[in-house]
């Protein structure tokens, strides 16, 4: 039960207009039964919006959500505030049940404010992944097929989709037996995406895609599954297997990407544990030109620059909206903590240093950076990055996503323009 409800589709699903329903018919009993009291009733209602509106200047007075408040999200905040007002005007004078609907009502509508605020930004999908657990049940992962003795064609030059192949990939948590090791660094349970290629009584072997979301934040799978069943459909169910796992430990901290004696082996687990994981638990093509390290926000900043200290590794990065360097946001905090003070190391430690230190080693990698149209705080600094990129080596693609900011449409967006890319670059798609 508790998984159930902790794994509620909260943006595309029916609990936002559900509630909404509840709502208009507790203000319809509640305002309208004897004995009334409009005024009181009206002068609760607009106290509610003006609390609403006072909420929503005091966040972007304090920067609370490190981008502007949607316009959408002040509607939501405020209509839900002004129900709940008129909700707390109903609580007395009236008979007993109009007083407990009044409470229902009060609650109900600060849930469903809430709600409409998480969809406006379009990240957190369920209230795991708003309070930072992982809720998805285990996956059982396919036995693993022999590996290759030598170098084999494109996957999509040799694929054939069976009869009866499934139409849509699975998404699960890496836990139990399947958990991911992570000595030294505290990562919540990674999730995987398979795709119904992977899915088949002999699957190919597949290129590999390990991905991190921003911060706050969890290793939630549904954003990238949706982009990768959209690309397996269009690709007789090919598509790369995901990995989608923690580099912040909770929510509320950031590792900025590299291990400390404060934060844990962050960067240990992701570029040898991880690695080390999908080589002998997935089904993948072991060779670093068919694998992508990406991200979005925070972890767009970690991808790059894991990506640009690792080629070795990895073959191909995905920015999706990342920052320009990890720590952007706390440049003091995280000199102090990640890097024991040292301010030579934290520069030396950004992606266009590592990049510049590292040019001609990226022949043949593809790195692919989408940013919101109207990002103008993340925006300037991702491109600084891919120009940096390009400049290092990477062949770079940069694709803008019209009308998005630093919420849900640039990486739903951003992930819909890099995937195909990608896919070309790691052999699911013909050039």
């Amino acid at each position: 039960m508790i998984r159930w409800l902790l794994g509620l589709e909260l943006i595309d699903g029916w609990v936002l207009p559900g509630f909404g329903i509840l709502i208009v018919a507790l203000l319809v009993v509640v305002t309208g039964m004897k004995p009334r009291h409009p005024v009181r009733v009206a002068i609760g209602a607009a106290s509610g919006a003006a609390i609403a509106v006072a909420l929503v200047v005091t966040s972007d007075a304090l920067d609370m959500f490190d981008v502007p408040i949607p316009a959408q999200a002040v509607i939501w905040a405020t209509v839900g505030l002004t129900a709940a007002g008129a909700g707390i005007a109903s609580l007395w004078g009236g008979p007993w049940w109009r007083t407990a609907l009044a409470g229902i009502l009060i609650l109900a509508s600060v849930v469903w404010g809430a709600l409409g605020v998480n969809r406006t930004f379009g990240i957190t999908h369920t209230l795991a992944a708003i309070i930072g657990v992982q809720a998805l049940s285990p996956v059982a992962l396919p036995t693993a097929t022999p590996s290759p003795s030598s170098t084999t064609s494109p996957p999509y030059e040799t694929w054939v989709a069976p009869a009866g192949m499934r139409a849509k990939g699975v998404v699960g948590a890496l836990a139990g037996a399947n958990r991911i090791p992570s000595p030294g660094f505290a990562a919540r349970d990674a999730a995987v995406y398979l795709p119904p290629a992977a899915l088949v009584a002999h699957p190919p072997r597949l290129p590999l895609i390990v991905f991190m979301m921003g911060q706050p934040g969890s290793p939630d799978p549904t954003a990238l599954a949706k982009v990768l069943d959209a690309f397996a459909a269009a690709h007789h169910g090919l598509a790369p297997i995901a990995i989608v796992a923690d580099q912040l430990a909770s929510p509320v901290l950031d590792p900025a990407c590299h291990d400390s004696t404060t934060y844990g082996a962050v960067s240990t687990y992701f570029n040898i544990e991880i690695p080390a994981y999908a080589r002998t638990h997935l089904n993948i093509i072991d060779d670093s030109a068919s694998w992508v390290i990406g991200g979005y926000s925070n972890g767009g900043a970690c991808a790059l620059l894991w990506g640009s200290q690792h080629p070795e590794i990895w073959g191909n990065v995905l920015d999706v909206s990342g920052n320009e360097f990890p720590g952007s946001e706390a440049v003091g905090s995280t000199i102090a903590k990640v890097f024991a003070g040292d301010r030579a190391a934290f520069e030396a430690a950004k992606p266009a240093a590592v990049m510049a230190a590292n040019a001609g080693r990226y022949d043949g990698h593809t790195a692919v950076f989408t940013s919101g149209g109207d990002d103008t705080r993340y925006g300037p600094g991702l491109r600084a990055n891919a120009e940096a990129a390009s400049a290092a080596g990477f062949t770079v693609e940069f694709e803008t996503v019209p009308g998005a900011g630093h919420i849900g449409p640039a990486l739903d967006g951003g992930l819909a323009l890099a995937i195909p890319a990608l896919g070309t670059a790691v052999g699911l798609s013909p050039p």
